[in-house]
């Protein structure tokens, strides 16, 4: 007897819009744009554009397959295996009138608070978090435990002899699933307000956006990513902020633009923006090979002001 397997595409649209990073969700910000995969759809991708395209009406573009997740609750409930195919897109935000009702875009800090490092609450709520899980952690039962646990939260979270990576959004996300700080974690014990832990989402897509943070923070370590989610004509500094916007640190600005140049891949256009305040700042755009050529393997975004 074959055994029935449900199988759904979520999709995680990423946008950076007025220096927010963005996210589309459906169901009034519960939920990533996602449906059943039929036998009308002729591979996994089409069906994933399809379901985005009906649900939400938002132009796509670039896209790839995320990551496979099977959803255990949901298994366990109706009797057959759940398993979600997930996708990340990066796309330009439409205008909400052209959006489907049902389709909204948030920041993506809303659902990960923790993770922008540029608030000036930033260093006060990650203390309140550690706090919570190192009672998680001395709860253990047994000193090999006590042990895995007390690695995990210093390599999570830069503490002792570790640096915060900004790409362990999954990693966090999951320990404090496991210590119960997470809304859908079946340990909750609601010990810190949501403006900490983070705006939840049914059908665990709230992990499917973290695993789609933390691909997007890696790849822009060593490709140029950020081409996909910027206007065909910038400024540095509207380069900078947006790459700000995504990995939730601020950068040195003579840092930055120093290691923009030297990747060489950008070119000016000749054309200058007008600012506020100030002299005109000079337009730049992406080189046509742009998605060809590779940032220096491995290599940290500048670091960050203090």
């Amino acid at each position: 007897m074959v055994q029935e397997t449900t199988t759904e595409l979520v999709a995680v649209l990423i946008a950076v819009t007025n220096f927010s990073a963005r996210v589309l969700t459906i169901h009034e910000g519960n939920l990533l744009p996602s449906g059943p995969l039929t036998a009308i759809h002729h591979s996994l991708q089409a069906g994933a554009r399809t379901w985005v395209q009906q649900q939400t009406r938002q132009p796509l573009g670039y896209m790839e397959q995320l990551y496979t997740f099977v959803d255990v609750k949901r298994s366990q409930t109706i009797g057959y295996p759940v398993v979600y195919v997930s996708y990340l897109g990066l796309v330009k935000e439409a205008d909400e009138e052209k959006l489907a009702l049902n389709a909204k875009w948030h920041d993506w800090y809303a659902y990960f608070p923790w993770e922008d490092r540029r608030q000036p609450d930033h260093y006060t709520n990650i203390h309140l978090i550690i706090n919570q899980i190192q009672n998680w952690v001395d709860s253990s039962s047994r000193t090999e435990i006590h042990n895995q646990r007390t690695q995990r939260l210093n390599l999570c979270w830069g503490l002792h002899d570790h640096e915060w990576q900004e790409e362990h959004v999954l990693l966090r996300y999951e320990l404090m699933y496991e210590a119960g700080l997470i809304a859908e974690s079946p340990y909750f014990n609601q010990q810190l307000p949501e403006k900490i832990t983070g705006q939840p989402m049914h059908n665990h897509h709230r992990r499917v956006l973290a695993t789609a943070m933390t691909r997007l923070r890696a790849k822009l370590k060593y490709r140029p990513v950020i081409f996909d989610l910027m206007p065909t004509e910038f400024t540095l500094l509207q380069l900078q902020k947006s790459l700000e916007a995504l990995t939730g640190i601020e950068l040195h600005k003579q840092n930055f633009r120093r290691f923009i140049h030297h990747q060489n891949v950008i070119e000016a256009t000749g054309k200058e923006a007008l600012v506020e305040r100030g002299r005109p700042a000079q337009l730049y755009r992406f080189k046509k090979n742009v998605l060809q050529e590779s940032l220096l393997s491995g290599y940290k975004l500048p670091a960050a002001n203090h």
